[in-house]
This record gives C-alpha cells, sequence and structure tokens, in this order.
C-alpha cells in the first residue's frame, strides 16, 4: 500500500503491461544486462502509466550497493557558517559522484554519536563519514577497525587507522595566526577561545599558547577567555578581557564570528581596529572581506578536505586502495583588521 491507501504496482504489473518478462523489467531497474532500446521504451512506459515504485530495499540487497553516504555531525554545528560550508560541499561532491548523502545527528554525547554512526550503518549507507565532537580517538579508531563499511574521519587524527582520517593541523594553524602577531610587533595577544569541550578549541588554544612559549611571552591567563563560536561571545569576551584590566593589542579569535563580535565590542567602546587592537579570526567565512574593517583571518582548507574524504571513500568503494597524506594546511589571509603593533621595530624607526 502506499501512504494514501492505494495499491502499489508490482513489478509482474509492469511486465504484462510491457509484454515482457519479469527478468526484463528487473534488468532495466538495475541498468545491467542487455535490453534492447524498444523493449527498454515498453518498460519505461509501462512503470510510468502503472506508478511502480521499486522496492530500494530489496534492489540494494541484491545489488549490495546503496550509492548513499552518511555524515555525522553533531547539531552544535549546524548554525554556523563552518556548517554551511562542510554541507554544501559535501553535497555538491556527492552529486558530482553520483551518490546521495544522508545526514545523522551526533548530538551531544559520545553515546550519541556512536547511535547516529550505526543509524547509517543500519540504513546500508555504502560508506560513512564522521566530523566529531564528542567520540576520543580510541574510540574512533575502535569503530573504524570493526566495521566492515568504510568509516572516515574528517579533522581528527587516528593513530591506528591514519588512513581513514582527514585532517587540518588546527594547533599548527593558530600558533602561526599568533606568530604572524608578534612578528608584526604584538607582545599582549588575547586569545578567545571557542567552547572547551570541542578538540578543535583545545587545538587552537594549545597553538596559541605554544607560540607564545617558542617567543619567550609568558603566558598570561588573564588574556584567555572562553567563547561559545558565536558573535555574542565575541562581544562578552570583550567585556571580560576590559573588565579585567590586562593590557593587550591584539586579539585572535577562534572563529570569524566571535572575532566580528570582538570587533563590533571594540568599535562601541571606542576602541579602533587595527590602530588599537589588531583582530585575527578563523575560518575565512564569506562575511569575512565585508566586514568594517575587512577581517583577517585564518582559511581552514574546508573544500579540499571534504573533497579529499568523498574521494577516498569513493575509491575504496570501487576496490582502491588507501594513502595517507600530511594534514591539509591552513593560510592566513590578511585584510585590513591587522597592524603593526607597539613593539614593531619598522614603526619605531619610523617615530
Amino acid at each position: 500500500m502506499d501512504f494514501n491507501g492505494a495499491q502499489m504496482a508490482t513489478i509482474l504489473e509492469v511486465a504484462k503491461k510491457a509484454g515482457v518478462s519479469k527478468a526484463t523489467v528487473s534488468r532495466v531497474l538495475s541498468g545491467s544486462g542487455y535490453v534492447s532500446q524498444a523493449k527498454r521504451a515498453l518498460v519505461d512506459r509501462a512503470i510510468a502509466e502503472t506508478g511502480y515504485r521499486p522496492n530500494l530495499l530489496a534492489r540494494n540487497l541484491a545489488t549490495k550497493t546503496t550509492q548513499t553516504i552518511g555524515l555525522v555531525v553533531t547539531n552544535t554545528l549546524y548554525s554556523g557558517n563552518y556548517f554551511s560550508e562542510l554541507m554544501a560541499q559535501s553535497a555538491r561532491i556527492m552529486e558530482e559522484n553520483g551518490r546521495q548523502l544522508i545526514l545523522a545527528d551526533g548530538k551531544h554525547t559520545a553515546e550519541e554519536e556512536r547511535a547516529a554512526i550505526q543509524f547509517l550503518l543500519d540504513l546500508r549507507c555504502d560508506g560513512v563519514i564522521i566530523y566529531p565532537r564528542f567520540l576520543s580517538i580510541a574510540e574512533m579508531d575502535e569503530i573504524v577497525s570493526r566495521h566492515r563499511q568504510p568509516i572516515l574521519v574528517i579533522n581528527r587524527r587516528l593513530r591506528l587507522n591514519d588512513s581513514y582520517c582527514i585532517f587540518s593541523d588546527q594547533h599548527a594553524a593558530s600558533a602561526a595566526a599568533v606568530a604572524h602577531l608578534i612578528a608584526r610587533g604584538h607582545r599582549d595577544i588575547a586569545f578567545i577561545t571557542g567552547s572547551l569541550d570541542s578538540p578543535t578549541a583545545l587545538e587552537r588554544l594549545s597553538g596559541y599558547k605554544s607560540a607564545l612559549a617558542q617567543q619567550g611571552i609568558a603566558l598570561n591567563n588573564g588574556l584567555i577567555v572562553e567563547g561559545k563560536w558565536n558573535a555574542q561571545s565575541g562581544m562578552a569576551a570583550v567585556d571580560a578581557l576590559l573588565a579585567g584590566g590586562q593590557a593587550f593589542s591584539a586579539i585572535v579569535a577562534g572563529n570569524d564570528e566571535m572575532a566580528i563580535g570582538a570587533i563590533k565590542r571594540l568599535t562601541e567602546c571606542r576602541i579602533p581596529v587595527p590602530s588599537a587592537v589588531s583582530v585575527i579570526g578563523f575560518d575565512d567565512i564569506p562575511l569575512a572581506p565585508y566586514t568594517v574593517p575587512s577581517l583577517s583571518s585564518m582559511k581552514m582548507p574546508v573544500t579540499e578536505m571534504i573533497k579529499e574524504t568523498i574521494n577516498r571513500l569513493v575509491s575504496m568503494l570501487d576496490g582502491g586502495e588507501l594513502s595517507k597524506r600530511p594534514a591539509f594546511p591552513a593560510s592566513l589571509i590578511e585584510r585590513e583588521s591587522v597592524a603593526a603593533g607597539p613593539h614593531c621595530p619598522a614603526d619605531k624607526a619610523r617615530g
């Protein structure tokens, strides 16, 4: 029965209508085996006239493929620009590869991320991609090793299955942003983290600390404020920094939304950007060139990572061999929100 209560046509009825055998109809539906153009036209017309819809489950069991790829993402990422690019690129590249994308919500815990993966496996997705937030490295290595269907991980580096992960070095990207500010003459650099239950936020914070240590700059915990990945938390972070009374000439924000919020609050407080405080964000969202001043940002290679993930997964499904590759590098897109700091030798010389 269909959803309106009407009896659905069967493959036998299609065969009778077309005047061909059930086997011929099956070959037309599966695209396998030779069928003459004349008979194919008869079957297509019979399908249209009877309203026949193939049983996808039965067809999938017969062909052992569904042409679907599952994607698990926690819903805490849904509202950000990063997620929009992740989904847009995933859908586009899946379509180019002739496959359908199925999204499953990883929700709020490691157990719920596990359940989402299992849901996609139960749907017989040919492969699954995970953008994890709560599962540990050890748990993901165990999941990848245990299942027959290929499971690839984005944005985390696995220890036992390094061919199954595609990642960008968040620590190195953050260290590069801080090192750039130091080279421009900044020493008192504040850092607005993302939510600290996020591995990405922790890695970016670690990179900030490492860059300071490498240049012999003492860590000042009073210049570190936790944000929540949104512009409002960037504004609140500036309020917290100003209330703390610690001097700073630059801010690195854990993503562009927080950086934009920080610029807004600094401007409202009559602290000009970048002449008084320089600001760098992460992700290089589409809005970044259009803020006032335009936002400098560490561009993360989301498109390249998604393309590599899907191509690698498709290659596996087609019987190809995996080969690991190094982390995808981020790149600094410098715009108007960064200027020379108070310790810039060139500025002192001009003065």
